[in-house]
């Protein structure tokens, strides 16, 4: 009976420290748990060394699948994509999800410059890492500029280009930069509302942890940021050089990258084709994947 009680009493302490560690860093258990729920749906987790810097990435679908590479965006993380992948996945395809040097759990160097040329060269040399000769090449936000860059250098390691509400062009910036390391709940608050029409906000703790990942992170943000604001990686004159079939999908009520500019995309590339999404904004392919997911599938089938 004495053994018993011990044992109840130390479930009891066990459960009391789980639930004051979520609270003080909740971020740390929701990624222990997504982590966990990626192994138990059979998504590959692995690293890689490309050009001396060590790249996170997952991945999913049969092995012999024709090798779909997903490139997130701006502050994102390879985790993003997981309402969209599993769709590629069910169609046989090997769907790739790295995460760039600066985020998610690839190293951070601080002597790397974070601009979408750049990430893109590590792009190239990721695929060289894994064998990858051919890819279709999927890019979300910044991640699709650093798509249409991979694609212009290495016009035939890319069958298949999609850009979802993708960065590129020369045009005006229309909301805060700073909002993207928000300082404080109100910042993050209207953070939350460029990116999606339906904001979900979390509880005033999740909050607060969330803030500090902004704060230890800012100075990757913020480089990339400098770097995009130069114009310097402008796609406009590379657009209409592409030759391989091109999927631009958008969200209609995307507040960061307007529609216009999927819009103008669309004209300067004759062979693209342009899927707008109604009811979703910037995040459409984790938002929307349902109406999302089918349309990729189906243009990869094409």
């Amino acid at each position: 009976m004495k053994m018993f009680k011990n044992l109840v009493w130390l479930l009891v302490l066990v459960a009391v420290a789980l639930g004051v560690g979520f609270f003080v860093h909740p971020l740390f258990y929701l990624n222990e748990w997504t982590y966990i729920q990626e192994w138990k749906s059979g998504v590959e987790s692995r690293d890689v060394v490309v050009n001396g810097i060590r790249m996170h990435y997952l991945a999913e679908g049969p092995a012999g699948g024709q090798p779909v590479l997903l490139i997130h965006g701006l502050g994102s993380r390879a985790e993003d994509w997981a309402n969209l992948a599993p769709y590629l996945d069910r169609a046989g395809y090997r769907v790739y999800m790295p995460d760039l040097p600066g985020y998610g759990r690839s190293q951070k160097p601080a002597d790397f410059s974070y601009s979408i040329h750049d990430e893109a060269v590590m792009v190239a040399g990721f695929m060289d890492a894994l064998g990858l000769k051919q890819v279709d090449l999927g890019g979300w936000s910044m991640g699709g500029g650093i798509a249409q860059h991979v694609a212009f250098d290495h016009p035939d390691r890319v069958r298949k280009l999609i850009l979802f509400d993708a960065a590129g062009l020369n045009e005006p910036v229309v909301f805060d930069t700073r909002l993207f390391t928000p300082e404080n709940a109100d910042q993050l608050s209207q953070f939350e509302a460029l990116l999606s029409p339906h904001p979900v906000h979390p509880p005033g703790f999740i909050t607060r942890d969330i803030l500090k990942y902004f704060q230890r992170n800012a100075w990757v943000i913020q480089r990339a940021m400098a770097s995009i604001l130069t114009r310097k990686d402008a796609t406009d004159s590379m657009l209409p050089q592409m030759k391989m079939p091109v999927l631009i999908v958008w969200g209609a009520e995307d507040h960061i990258l307007p529609v216009s500019q999927g819009e103008t995309m669309h004209r300067v590339v004759p062979q693209s084709e342009l899927d707008i999404v109604s009811g979703c904004g910037h995040l459409a392919p984790k938002e929307c994947a349902a109406q999302v997911g089918p349309r990729v599938v189906a243009f990869e089938k094409e």
